[in-house]
């Protein structure tokens, strides 16, 4: 049978369908989600797969992070099951990083295949980070965790739903194992409606243009993808580019763990070689591949195209060369709850390593984390259990035409912080300070962007705190001449304001009613000499209380 042909108006409407449906299900899990962490942070991706589990469009807000996750659960999926035991109806969920494809277990990933004339023609994912998914520390992010089994529950490609009925036994094990169960029922139900109106929408695109076209349309769209970014890649100067950076701990006392990156560049050709990069680390901020590799399909896109669409033609044309068992390439038993950290630190050793092939696109180090701060306790009123799950931003660095960005989540998340009105309204908890951190940013020609601090205090019981902090020892670094960021930090306050400071990586410190949680993330590093920044941009920075009299005089003068 001849396959039809397809024109360029055509396959262009067609994309923008298939953007359509995964915009759409991300917007409908956004509504439905129960947690804070999903329908106000929108911590979650979705993304339309072809039957083959490549990647063909994925929701314009998704998660970078997440770029390879989906694609890692589908290898898991079609390796364990067969096309025959594919049925019409069936919905399959996972989260492991070792043996289903995943990137850390609270991302609990869906997949629904999508039939057309009883033939599957695609499947509809979806990624949601449950606020805890059980283990040995509330919201199952915290330092000191060391393997796997202490991070949560394991799921395996596994069926939810077979032939559209609910798998009783499958949904109460998952349920079984996590702090509030009430609030995980909640965000499943809301990524299997997710799932479901996928379903329907890529039905309609059938109807309308045939299953035929659509599969000629999925192969172009990865083919054209892959031909503009090699494109891209063909005007950037061939050559051997290298870079490393530190990670500051790994909550296990173990410091200064390295990163090391060679980037290859020869024609349309780009390769990632982290050789030099230390192997796996005892505590959880090892990296599997998948991430790894997401995080190097989002900096490539950065750095060369930032417009070309997110799909499988992306991830063919970052080539990654890393040691099984290494840093950002984990195997199992590895513990990789804090695996987003440790991927923030490859986008700035690719970054550092290419600025001087591209220094017009380079950025220096932002703040280099995704700060996580994790507070569980009950209700006082109620004895009801409560996990309140966050990543908090910070700096962004300085850029060749513009200062960093301030208070913003950077790089492979996108994710919101929570506004202080739903931490108070949702939990027993009491925002009692959320600022910008005066100084932060580093100093340039265009500086670093400013820390966020944001203090809780619990209400009327005791709370217990877990965190997962980046770049509080090792400082942000700036670039051609900018200065570092500050660094961040976890602190506890009590009634008479009296600090102690906490390690980087917390587990479930008591904190009494009354006393105060600070969390501070890093500023971003500088880019260009201070010595270039305009009398005016120094001006705007002193009127707008940004930085003190004191900082300006001792970096720019």
């Amino acid at each position: 049978m001849t396959k039809p042909k397809i024109d360029p108006i055509t396959l262009e409407i067609l994309l923008n369908a298939l953007r359509s449906v995964a915009d759409e299900a991300y917007n409908a899990l956004t509504r439905s989600a129960y947690s804070t962490n999903i329908k106000e942070r929108k911590d979650h991706s979705t993304a339309v797969m072809d039957a083959k589990g490549r990647l063909i469009a994925q929701a314009e807000n998704s998660l970078p992070i997440h770029l390879s996750s989906m694609a890692g659960l589908m290898r898991a999926l079609l390796e364990k099951y067969s096309v025959e035991e594919i049925r019409e109806g069936d919905i399959f969920v996972s989260n492991d990083p070792h043996a289903a494809g995943g990137s850390h277990l609270p991302d609990i990933n869906l997949a629904m295949p999508i039939f057309y004339d009883g033939k599957l023609l695609a499947f509809a994912c979806n990624i949601a980070h449950h606020a805890d998914v059980g283990g040995m520390a509330p919201g199952s992010v915290a330092g000191g965790m060391t393997e796997i089994y202490q991070e949560g529950l394991r799921i395996p490609a596994v069926k939810l739903f077979d032939r559209g009925m609910l798998v009783r036994d499958i949904f109460e094990i998952l349920l079984l194992n996590v702090r509030v169960p009430s609030e995980r029922r909640g965000d499943y139900n809301a990524q299997i409606a997710a799932c479901r109106l996928s379903e329907r929408r890529m039905t309609e695109i059938a109807e309308r243009y045939s299953a035929d076209t659509l599969k000629v349309a999925f192969d172009e769209i990865i083919r054209r993808t892959e031909n503009r970014l090699r494109a891209a890649i063909q005007d950037l100067p061939d050559g051997i580019y290298s870079f490393e950076d530190l990670m500051d701990d790994d909550g296990c006392g173990n410091f200064d763990i390295r990163i090391a990156i060679t980037v290859r560049i020869s024609g349309d050709r780009i390769s990632f070689d982290f050789e030099g990069t230390a192997p796996q680390a005892k505590g959880n901020i090892n990296s599997p591949y998948n991430a790894s590799h997401a995080t190097l399909c989002y900096v490539l896109k950065a750095l060369v195209d930032p417009d070309v669409p997110n799909n499988e033609g992306v991830l063919n044309v970052c080539e990654m060369i890393a040691e099984p068992g290494s840093l950002v390439n984990c195997i199992a038993p590895a513990a990789c709850a804090s695996r987003a950290n440790t991927c923030q630190r490859i986008v700035d050793v690719v970054i550092g390593a290419l600025a001087a092939a591209i220094p017009e696109a380079a950025v220096a180090a932002s703040n280099g984390a995704n700060t996580a701060a994790v507070y569980s306790g009950q209700f006082p009123r109620s004895g009801e259990p409560y996990v309140y799950l966050e990543t908090i931003g910070g700096g962004f660095g300085g850029r060749a035409t513009k200062d960093g960005t301030d208070g913003v989540q950077v790089h492979s998340t996108n994710t919101s912080n929570l506004p202080i009105e739903v931490v108070e309204s949702e939990y027993p908890l009491r925002v009692t300070r959320y600022e910008l951190v005066p100084n932060s940013g580093g100093a340039g020609e265009h500086r670093g962007g400013l820390a966020i601090r944001r203090d809780v205090m619990p209400i009327d019981h005791f709370c217990t705190f877990s965190g997962q902090g980046e770049r509080f020892r090792l400082r942000p670094w700036g670039l051609f001449g900018g200065e570092r960021g500050e660094n961040g930090r976890f602190a506890l306050f009590n009634p008479k304001e009296r600090r102690t400071t906490l390690p980087g990586k917390p587990m479930a410190v008591e904190v009494p009613p009354g006393t105060t949680i600070s969390v501070q993330t890093a500023g971003g590093g500088g880019y260009g000499s201070p010595k270039k920044r305009s009398a005016s941009a120094q001006a705007a920075d002193l009127a707008s209380g940004k930085f003190s009299s004191e900082f300006m005089k001792t970096h720019y003068e």
